[in-house]
């Protein structure tokens, strides 16, 4: 008989006894399945909706205590933190009333809670005023509905884990009868599988032990391993399979050892020669891997940093943040423009690295590693600050020449035009034009390179979002009323104030306005809209024009890129890069959503005037420079 009819046999009726005991077992815990899920359905939720009100209402309580003792700002926040956690396991306690008077005690939770929640608001003012009084106002006034609404959910707690136990003793004489029957018909199941099993293993072991020993030579490297033809036909088979395995092996290890080694020196030889400076990493975050380039940039011995601990060689927490992201998320990290060089050193001697980030994974997907690319840019940067001070002089220089210009062209409007021609009139119409636009030009390149070289005054204060869009609309409405485009604004009631210097946002809202009514068709639309999401207030501005191309959303906010259109006429290029610095300068980002046909919508963040840190004297700070 052969192997394969043997272990049928024997392990058929094992694992015909297995399924009755699997049988047997499965109808036991489907009943007590059954009384604890109603345990948890019934009782479970209303006592953990219990607990957290309780703890909610302690965490609050000591919100009250901050806020005597002068905290006003982390008080209130952490009493209407606590608040929406308490709000929301009540609501969750009313959604499992399932026992006889559950209602009753979620009610008198309610009346006290609301209680205090008045109470508090009175203690606000009174701690503002008179802190000496209102510790005693929160003794008298504000402890005791506190004190109502904890004892409620005290007691809803209670009644429910009564409940629970009840149910709970239930289940547990429905599980003690469960596990003796269970057990009886095991044990009968486990000695008649006993007993072939002991029959099976004798024939099994011995050729196995030896095909196991072959195995462990094997793979310590001993490819002449050799395993004995086995009596029965199966064990034969895999004994000569064995065999020819082991004997391939050893012929593919000894023509690939010299392949192997040659790759790895090829890897180290790319590795040096590459003009940037690379770090390799590991998934333990151990250098595995460094040029002499990133060795020479970080300023350690190549073969010193190897099997180190990332923060041990490079001395930097954000870059070791942006690593481990791109460790555990299996992607490059999302680094924001400007926010992706290195500096190292200081002064005039400081050297600027851009660097990446990418992981390395297997074929599986699995984590190998993380590489770190450092490219050297101080000489970009020098360029990039000479470009703009040169931009900055030469803007200043062609100011006065122009100006000589425009009072040139505005003499010969004045004094000679009777002498003029109809074409000669056209031609110095046409100049003045053309000059207004050199002027436009220069005054915009003059704020652009202010705003980068961070030398332009942010006048911040806390300001409404609503006032900011109206001023910006009242500069546009007659210009959109003569094209016939509607202009509205959408700014919902209770908008939090935004930390902004006013007169630089109504800017970038008139620029953007004017753009979309120079792209928007007659009886056009466009919506100026804002909303609050998460610590930011969102500004945005939609039309339904043409809308962008694919290829230039990507860089409609670089200086001179203008959209090519049959209604591109005009405007130095620089408008919206000068709305980008304006936004960056206020700690807010800006972009565009746009679909060909069917119009575009700038949107532009900037933070909460309340999120800002407060000085020491108790008023926010005001920094007028960027």
């Amino acid at each position: 008989m052969g192997l394969r009819k043997r272990i049928l046999i024997g392990y058929g009726i094992a694992l015909s006894l297995t399924a009755v005991v699997i049988g047997w077992a499965v109808i036991h815990l489907a009943r007590l399945g059954q009384a604890s899920d109603a345990i948890l359905r019934e009782n479970y939720r209303s006592i953990l909706a219990a607990e957290n009100m309780i703890n909610a209402l302690e965490r609050q309580d000591s919100a009250v205590l901050l806020v005597i003792l002068g905290f006003d700002k982390e008080g209130l926040e952490q009493f209407r933190e606590n608040e929406n956690q308490f709000l929301q396991w009540l609501g969750r306690g009313k959604d499992n009333i399932t026992i006889e008077g559950e209602a009753e005690i979620l009610q008198r939770i309610e009346r006290a809670y609301s209680d205090y929640l008045a109470r508090f608001s009175n203690l606000r003012g009174l701690a503002a005023e008179e802190r000496a009084t209102a510790g005693t106002f929160y003794h008298e006034t504000v402890l005791p509905p506190f004190t109502d609404a904890r004892e409620a959910c005290a007691q809803l707690r209670e009644i429910n884990e009564e409940t629970m136990f009840a149910a709970s003793r239930r289940a547990e004489g429905l599980a003690q009868r469960a596990f003796s029957s269970t057990l009886a018909v095991g044990a009968a199941a486990v000695g008649v599988g006993l007993i072939f099993s002991l029959l099976l293993s004798k024939r099994l072991v011995q050729p196995l032990e030896r095909m196991l020993k072959a195995t462990e030579r094997l793979a310590g490297g001993d490819y002449t391993a050799h395993v004995e033809a086995a009596e029965s036909e199966e064990l034969g088979r895999l004994a000569a399979s064995f065999n020819s395995m082991a004997k391939q092996l050893g012929m593919y290890h000894r023509m690939n050892v010299e392949r192997i080694v040659a790759e790895k020196r090829k890897s180290e030889a790319v590795l040096r020669s590459i003009e940037d400076g690379v770090v390799v990493t590991d998934a333990e975050f151990r250098i595995t891997d460094i040029n002499p380039l990133a060795a020479r940039i970080l300023k350690v011995d190549p073969e010193h940093a190897k099997e180190k601990h990332f923060l041990e060689v490079v001395k930097s927490d954000r870059l070791f943040a942006l690593i481990k992201q791109a460790a555990e998320s299996g992607r490059p990290p999302a680094i924001e423009e400007g926010k992706d060089v290195l500096s190292l050193g200081d002064g005039e001697r400081a050297r600027h690295f851009l660097f990446d980030v990418a992981p390395v994974l297997s074929e599986g997907g699995g984590m190998i590693g993380v590489v770190l690319l450092l490219r050297d840019v101080t000489r970009l940067k020098e360029l990039d600050r000479l470009k703009s001070e040169f931009v900055m002089t030469a803007s200043h220089e062609l100011k006065t020449p122009l100006q000589s210009l425009g009072m040139s062209i505005a003499l010969l409007e004045e004094g000679a035009a009777d002498q003029f021609n109809e074409r000669q009139r056209e031609l110095l119409a046409t100049a003045q034009e053309e000059l207004k636009r050199l002027k436009a030009l220069i005054s915009d390149l003059l704020d652009l390179s202010k705003i980068e070289a961070g030398r332009v005054e942010m006048e911040l204060e806390s300001a409404a979002p609503g006032p900011l869009i109206d001023q910006a609309l009242s500069v546009l409405h007659e210009q959109a009323r003569q094209q016939q485009v509607e202009l509205v604004a959408t700014a919902p009631g209770g908008l939090p104030n935004v930390w902004a210097d006013p007169n630089k946002i109504t800017w970038v809202l008139t620029n953007l306005i004017s753009n979309a009514l120079r792209y928007v068709d007659r009886h056009g639309h466009i919506r100026v809209a804002a909303e609050r999401v998460g610590q930011r207030v969102h500004l945005s501005v939609s039309d339904d024009g043409e809308g962008i191309p694919p290829e230039y959303q990507s860089r409609i906010f670089d200086k001179f890129v203008q959209v090519k259109s049959a209604k591109s006429v005009g405007g130095s290029g620089l408008g919206l890069a000068i709305c980008k610095e304006i936004v960056r300068a206020h700690k807010g980002t800006i972009w565009v959503d746009s679909t060909p046909g069917e119009g575009a919508t700038f949107t532009f963040t900037l933070p909460l005037a309340d999120q800002q840190e407060e000085s020491p004297d108790g008023s926010k700070a005001n920094p007028h420079r960027r």
